[in-house]
């Protein structure tokens, strides 16, 4: 018996087309910064277009849930879409890292012999990194109650501007003073960013894929909520995990003790785990107590936790 309360959407139309110009004005300065890196020889802004990606890497994620989650399950994808922004979280986030070590690498080998930098050219387009950044940041501000996933783009978008902040820092420095030194430094404190957004969706990614227990669930407290129900003797076979980022689903089996009351049984909980736990999907198999007479009873004896 299940419910599939498939329900993750990012919102309407007004959430999408933010996204989108967002996106689109992100990826296209992305690379006319990268461009300008490689021009002015400042490893900052290339650093600085490697932590704006993080932000298109964001955005991609977000905008794809509203592509992939619209598209219904089919007879060979039973569970839809979800996992794609999942999947592409994984595979941007090893892409990250390994931009930001050759930035830190290429960083320390200048650090050793610094090399003259186009600081005022720097200096402009960090500028406008930064106005684009607080522009975007505006933009999604006016929906971030609305959706987590906007809310989580505009802080990648913010913390870009501050990548940008030290862009701009490290420019004026250069260009008052001379001291190539900064460059450097600036490139590993903004490469340093990248890796900390990098591990985090390496990890959190890769424990969705493997399908591990949502983060949020003490899935201890669930069992003893299960438990609790009158009609619940013992569970077993309880597994909870992450369909994608806030859609989580449980299955279990239960064993009660009236067979005819199950379908009462399996309403009831299934509205404890939705208003407790926001689980939405489940899956409860019942069972009676002879079908399987070797499994521990609730809480150590069949009367304990009862409600």
């Amino acid at each position: 018996m299940d419910d599939h309360g498939h329900s993750h959407d990012i919102g309407g139309g007004s959430q999408k087309k933010a996204l989108l110009i967002v996106l689109l004005f992100t990826g296209a300065f992305m690379f006319i910064e990268a461009a300008a890196g490689y021009y002015t020889g400042s490893l900052a802004l290339l650093s600085d277009a490697g932590h704006m990606l993080t932000d298109v890497v964001a955005l991609i994620i977000a905008f794809m849930a509203v592509w992939v989650t619209s598209r219904p399950p089919t007879a060979r994808k039973t569970f839809g879409f979800y996992r794609a922004e999942i999947l592409a979280a994984f595979i941007n986030g090893l892409l990250l890292f390994g931009i930001s070590v050759w930035i830190i690498i290429e960083a320390f080998h200048r650090l050793k012999a610094p090399e003259p930098v186009k600081s005022l050219d720097m200096t402009i387009v960090a500028v406008a990194g930064l106005l684009l950044n607080l522009g975007s940041a505006y933009v999604l501000y006016k929906f971030r109650s609305d959706n987590l996933n906007i809310k989580a783009a505009m802080y990648h978008v913010i913390s870009d501007a501050l990548g940008s902040i030290g862009a701009i820092a490290a420019g004026l420095v250069m260009i008052f003073t001379g001291w190539y030194y900064a460059d450097s430094i600036i490139s590993i404190f903004i490469s340093v960013l990248i890796l900390k957004g990098a591990w985090t969706l390496i990890r959190d990614s890769s424990h969705i894929l493997l399908e591990g227990t949502p983060s949020r669930l003490d899935i201890d407290a669930v069992e003893k909520s299960i438990c609790s129900h009158d009609g619940v003797i013992s569970v077993h076979d309880l597994h909870a995990w992450t369909l994608t980022q806030g859609h989580e689903a449980l299955s279990a089996h239960l064993v009660i003790s009236d067979m005819q009351s199950g379908e009462a049984v399996i309403a009831e909980i299934k509205t404890l785990l939705l208003e407790k736990f926001r689980i939405s999907h489940v899956t409860l198999q019942i069972e009676t107590e002879e079908c399987d007479e070797a499994q521990s009873p609730c809480y150590g004896n069949s009367d304990a936790g009862k409600a």
